[in-house]
């Protein structure tokens, strides 16, 4: 059969769904929003109407239900853009690939994807407390590279002067730009902080901490936050977005990330009540798409 994606390529469960997150299509609705803690999806599916999906393996918990007339999934990926590639590849998957054929289908379905996160603020303005929606992902991990990502002028000409602002050893992966979906960007936009959101590889020396050991690359908090470039800044630090945004992008899907600002890394403050600042995100996000 013409295009038939083979057993390792389409890894798939028994009964069809696919093999990380074990959904199925009727499993996803077209609005999903994405979490790192599986207690998030909670913490979000608490506000439905009704709950009709539960479904978990490993750290990937999904809960699909009902929020007036509108069906939701929130679906946990765990930390990291290696996770990311993983949810972003099988959501798709389960949606557009046929099981029984293993062909992608004639008609392929787009969804709406927020990511609802925490995040360090990168500039003495951007407080604890505020919300910061990510126009751009600047990625530091290497996942995209391994993808045929054709950026355009703007992610190409960003890319290039953080590159040169940072002056990283040649080393490491080469950070790359991608743009989030501009439809949820402006429906979700009033009242956040706009910018780019760096996306490390790591929690630590990646991020600029230091515990027992030292990061090769202390300063990297100060580099960030001093890049300017026309009406851009870095403005925050998380760990997923960049590979979000390429992958979504690449696979037709629009994505957009929402940050509840939990600690500023140039001011050293970090929330007394973090908690209470993600469900304030939460209920802004569920009430701009519902």
């Amino acid at each position: 059969m013409e295009n038939q994606l083979s057993d390792t390529d389409l890894i798939l469960n028994n009964d069809g769904s696919v093999y990380h997150l074990h959904l199925r299509d009727e499993h996803i609705a077209d609005h999903v929003i994405i979490v790192g803690d599986p207690s998030r999806v909670l913490q979000i599916s608490k506000h439905f109407d009704s709950l009709e999906v539960q479904i978990q393996n490993r750290e990937f918990l999904t809960h699909t239900g009902r929020l007036g007339k509108n069906r939701v999934t929130v679906l946990a990926t765990g930390i990291g853009t290696d996770n990311i590639d993983i949810v972003m590849n099988e959501l798709d998957a389960a949606i557009n690939i046929d099981p029984q054929t293993r062909q992608q289908k004639k008609k392929i379905r787009k969804l709406n994807i927020i990511r609802i996160g925490t995040s360090g603020s990168l500039q003495a303005d951007v407080p604890v407390g505020s919300q910061v929606i990510s126009e751009f992902g600047l990625g530091f991990d290497s996942v995209l590279h391994y993808y045929n990502y054709a950026f355009d002028t703007i992610e190409r000409e960003l890319q290039e002067k953080i590159a040169a602002h940072l002056k990283l050893d040649v080393a490491l992966a080469a950070p790359y730009v991608c743009r989030g979906s501009k439809l949820l960007y402006d429906r979700l936009r009033e009242g956040m902080i706009s910018g780019i959101t760096a996306t490390a590889q790591g929690f630590y020396a990646p991020q600029g901490r230091k515990l027992r050991l030292l990061p090769r690359y202390p300063n990297i908090n100060d580099a960030l936050s001093s890049f300017a470039y026309e009406n851009y800044r870095i403005t925050n630090f998380e760990m997923e977005t960049s590979a979000f945004y390429g992958l979504g992008k690449l696979l037709g899907h629009h994505c957009c990330t929402c940050n509840a600002i939990i600690a500023n890394r140039i001011r050293m403050e970090f929330s007394k009540d973090y908690k209470k600042e993600v469900e304030r995100l939460i209920g802004t996000v569920l009430e701009r798409i519902c």
